[in-house]
C-alpha cells in the first residue's frame, strides 16, 4: 500500500522513514505496541507472555478486527480487540516548512467511544515527537509521550517510599533501590492498564499535560496496554498478559517469626518452642543472613548450626517451616568466588574498582540474568539446605554500594538498559528449581506455591510466588503511613503478595514505650495485610563472636511477642489469634489472586471504582473483598476519621455497629484496637468476639 500500513497477523503494522511500528492483539481487550527506528523488532520476553487466544472477548481462536482504510495523505489502520479499539493515523507529504517528504504515525486508544489515551500530536510548528529515539552507543535514549484524560486518576507502579495514592502530578524514577521497587504498570480510573515493558533504567512522569515514558538505553518502544470497566477487569487482564501468582500455601496463612538475627540453631529453636508453649500460632520463623561463613558460600556455619537437619526435623513437629537468608552477593572471600569468576557468573563492573557492595567486606553480584548462574544457584541451595522448601531473597535489587547503573554490566545487557528485570530473574532462579524438584519428587501437581520473600520485583514477578516487602524502613509512624500506599500500590500493579517488616526495620528499642505504641499499631495493620511477618533490627544490639574470638556479624535485641512487656504482648498475642482466625478468609483472599489476578492488599477504589472519594482515600486499605482496615496512622491517637465506601453497609468488627457506605465516621481507636469494618454481613462469626480480652488498660503505651 502507498500508505506504508499493512496488516500483519493479528496487528497493524507501520513503516515511514525508517520507523516501524506494530500493534498486535495481545489478550482479552488489550495490544503489544512496539517501535523500532531502525533494524527488526524485537520479541524480548520480559515480563509479557505469549497471548492465549482462547481468552479474548470473542471467545475460542476468534481474532482482533483488523480495517485499513486509505486517505488523501495516507491511511487510517483500526484494530477492535474486546472493548479496545485502536486508531493508527499514518500521513505521508511534503513538509512545507522544510521541503521535504515526512511520514508520520499516531496511535489512539479508545474503550468502545471513548478516548482513554493517544500519543501526544506534533503540535504544528512545535514537531514534536511522540516516540523520540536519541542516539546513545549501540542503542537509543527513549521518550515515549501520551495524553491522557486530565482528571484521571493513577495508582500502581510499585513500592516508592511516599504517601501518594494518585500518582498523577508526580514523576518517578524507573530504578530498584532498598525500599523501592519500581514495578511499571499504572492503571487509570479512566480505565485502562499500561505497562511499560522495558527493564531499563529511566522515569515516569504522569504530569496534567502529558505521560512520558523514559529509557536511559534501549532499543525498541515496548508496551502493552488494556481496557476494562473497573480495575479489578483490568488486574485479569494483566494477570493472563504477565502470569498470575500461585495459589498461597497454607503457611503463608498465618504468623511469621522473624529478627536480626538468630545467631544460632539453638536460639531459634529456643524460640519456636515458646511460641508453643504459649500456645501462640507460628506458621514460619526465618533465620535471617550470616548464617554463612561468608557471603556466597550458601551454607550453614557450622559453628553456629551443627544439626540444620534436626533442626528441621524438630520445627516440623511444632508444625513451623523454616525459611533460610540468601543474598546474591559473593565475597571475595567465599569459597565460590574463584569458580563463579571463571564461568563468568558474577556482574561486572565496566570502571572502577570491581567491588559492588561493601557491607561485612568487599562483594560482586551474582549475575541472575544468566541461565548458567540460576542453575547454579538452585543446585547450591538444594544441595546445602536439605530439608528448606522457604528462601528469603534479600538485597534483589541488587543494592549496590552507589546506584550508579552505568557502571555495571550483566550477561542480559549494561544494567542501564537491562538491570530492572534483576529481582524478577532472582525469584524466577528459585521458584523454577522449587517447582521443577517438586515435580521430579512425584508430588501431585497443585496450584500452591512456591513462595519467597524478596525485597524487590519487577514486572512478572508474581508467576514466580514473589512475596515482597518494603525493604530496610525506619521505625516511625512517618514510614508506616507509607507502607500503606506501598501496599496498595504493589498490588495495583500485579504484585498481589506483599507485607513489610512490623515496626519498621531500623531504629526500635525494646525499651521506649514510643515505639510500642508503634509496634501495636503496626502489629495491628498487619493482622490484615497479605502476610503477617515480625522484623527488625531492634536495639540495643548485641555483638557475637566465634569460639576463637573472632567477631561476627551484631544481632538485635529481641524481638518476640514477649519482647516488650506482658501489657504488650498480650494486644499482639490477641492479634496473632485474631490472624488465625481469618485463616479461611484468607485463604479466599489468596485464591483470587491465584485465579483471577486480584490483589490482597486493595485501595478501596478497586471494589468501589464509582465512589470518587475511594479514589483519594490513601490511609485506609482493603483486606481482600469485605474487609476494611483504617489503621492508626499517628502517635498518640486514640481516634480516627475513616471514610465508608458507598455500594455498601459497614460493620465495625469490633463492636458490630453497623453504617451506611458513602459517609465519613469518627470512630474510637484505643491503644488495643484499630478501626476495622466488614462489608455487608461478612465474617459475622468474629464481629463483637475478635477483640474480647485484648485491652491494655493502665499500661496504656507499655
Amino acid at each position: 500500500m502507498s500508505s506504508h500500513v499493512q496488516l500483519s497477523g493479528p496487528a497493524l503494522e507501520w513503516t515511514g522513514d525508517g520507523e516501524t511500528v506494530r500493534v498486535e492483539s495481545w489478550g482479552r481487550s488489550a495490544v503489544r505496541v512496539r517501535a523500532t527506528l531502525s533494524g527488526e523488532l524485537r520479541d524480548h520476553d520480559w515480563a509479557l507472555l505469549p497471548p492465549d487466544p482462547a481468552i479474548t472477548d470473542a471467545g475460542g481462536d476468534a481474532g482482533p478486527e483488523l480495517t485499513v482504510t486509505e486517505t488523501a495523505d495516507g491511511a487510517v489502520g483500526t484494530l477492535v480487540q474486546g472493548d479496545l479499539r485502536v486508531v493508527l493515523t499514518a500521513r505521508q507529504g511534503m513538509d512545507g516548512q522544510a521541503g521535504y517528504l515526512r511520514s508520520s504515525c499516531h496511535l489512539a486508544f479508545y474503550r468502545g467511544d471513548r478516548l482513554v489515551l493517544e500519543e501526544e500530536h506534533e503540535g504544528g510548528a512545535l514537531k514534536r515527537r511522540a516516540r523520540q529515539y536519541d542516539p546513545r552507543g549501540a542503542g537509543h535514549r527513549l521518550t515515549v509521550s501520551l495524553v491522557g484524560p486530565r482528571e484521571e486518576r493513577l495508582v500502581g507502579m510499585g513500592q516508592y517510599q511516599q504517601d501518594l495514592l494518585d500518582l498523577k502530578g508526580s514523576t518517578l524514577e524507573l530504578a530498584h533501590r532498598n525500599s523501592q521497587a519500581s514495578v511499571p504498570f499504572v492503571v487509570s480510573s479512566a480505565g485502562y492498564g499500561f505497562l511499560w515493558h522495558n527493564p531499563a533504567v529511566g522515569r515516569a512522569t504522569f504530569a496534567s499535560n502529558r505521560t512520558e515514558w523514559v529509557a536511559e538505553l534501549t532499543d525498541q518502544v515496548d508496551y502493552w496496554l488494556t481496557v476494562g470497566d473497573t480495575p479489578s477487569d483490568i488486574a485479569r487482564a494483566y494477570a493472563d498478559a504477565t502470569g498470575h501468582a500461585p495459589m498461597m500455601p497454607e503457611l503463608g496463612l498465618g504468623f511469621w517469626q522473624c529478627k536480626l538475627r538468630y545467631t544460632t540453631q539453638a536460639e531459634l529453636l529456643e524460640v519456636a518452642r515458646e511460641h508453643t508453649a504459649r500456645g501462640l500460632p507460628l506458621d514460619v520463623i526465618v533465620a535471617d543472613f550470616f548464617h554463612w561463613p561468608h557471603m556466597g558460600d550458601y551454607r550453614w556455619e557450622e559453628e553456629f548450626w551443627p544439626d540444620p537437619a534436626a533442626m528441621v526435623a524438630e520445627l516440623a513437629e511444632l508444625g513451623v517451616a523454616l525459611m533460610v537468608s540468601v543474598w546474591p552477593q559473593v565475597s571475595y572471600e567465599s569459597e565460590n568466588y574463584a569458580e563463579l569468576a571463571r564461568r563468568g557468573y558474577l556482574v561486572r563492573s565496566d570502571r572502577g574498582v570491581d567491588a559492588q557492595m561493601s557491607f561485612q567486606g568487599p562483594s560482586r553480584f551474582l549475575d541472575v540474568t544468566h541461565p548458567g548462574a540460576r542453575a547454579w544457584l538452585w543446585e547450591t541451595l538444594r544441595r546445602n539446605y536439605p530439608g528448606v522448601s522457604l528462601f528469603w531473597l534479600d538485597e534483589a535489587e541488587p543494592e549496590f554500594v552507589f546506584y550508579e547503573y552505568e557502571a555495571y554490566r550483566y550477561h542480559a545487557g549494561p544494567a542501564i538498559q537491562v538491570g530492572n528485570v534483576y529481582p524478577q530473574l532472582f525469584s524466577r532462579a528459585v521458584a523454577e528449581g522449587q517447582v521443577a524438584d517438586r515435580q521430579a519428587g512425584g508430588a501431585a501437581r497443585d496450584a500452591s506455591g512456591p513462595v519467597n520473600l524478596v525485597r524487590c520485583a519487577w514486572a512478572g514477578s508474581q508467576r514466580y510466588g514473589a512475596l515482597v516487602w518494603s525493604g530496610d524502613i525506619h521505625s516511625s509512624f512517618e514510614s508506616m503511613r507509607r507502607q500503606v500506599t506501598a501496599g496498595i500500590h504493589m498490588g495495583a500493579a500485579g504484585i498481589p503478595w506483599f507485607t513489610t517488616d512490623i515496626g519498621g526495620f531500623y531504629g526500635g528499642h525494646v525499651d521506649d514505650p514510643a515505639f510500642h505504641e508503634l509496634l501495636l499499631r503496626w502489629f495491628q495493620m498487619a493482622t490484615f495485610m497479605p502476610v503477617m511477618r515480625l522484623h527488625g533490627d531492634r536495639s540495643p544490639q548485641r555483638s557475637v563472636t566465634a569460639a576463637d574470638g573472632s567477631a561476627r556479624c551484631h544481632s538485635g535485641a529481641g524481638n518476640e511477642l514477649w519482647s516488650c512487656g506482658e501489657a504488650v504482648y498480650e494486644v499482639l498475642a490477641r492479634h496473632v489469634h485474631l490472624r488465625e482466625a481469618l485463616r479461611d478468609y484468607t485463604r479466599e483472599a489468596m485464591r483470587a489472586a491465584h485465579e483471577d489476578g486480584q490483589p490482597v492488599m486493595r485501595g478501596l477504589f478497586h471494589e468501589f471504582p464509582d465512589d470518587a472519594e475511594a479514589w483519594r482515600i490513601g490511609d485506609q486499605f482493603l483486606f481482600g473483598r469485605d474487609v476494611l482496615v483504617a489503621p492508626v496512622l499517628e502517635a498518640g491517637a486514640r481516634r480516627r476519621r475513616a471514610y465508608l465506601p458507598a455500594g455498601a453497609t459497614w460493620t465495625d468488627l469490633a463492636t458490630g455497629e453497623v453504617h451506611d457506605g458513602g459517609a465519613w465516621v469518627d470512630l474510637d481507636a484505643p491503644l488495643e484496637r484499630t478501626p476495622v469494618f466488614v462489608r455487608d454481613g461478612a465474617l459475622a462469626g468474629l464481629v463483637g468476639v475478635a477483640y474480647r480480652g485484648a485491652a491494655v488498660g493502665a499500661a496504656d503505651a507499655g
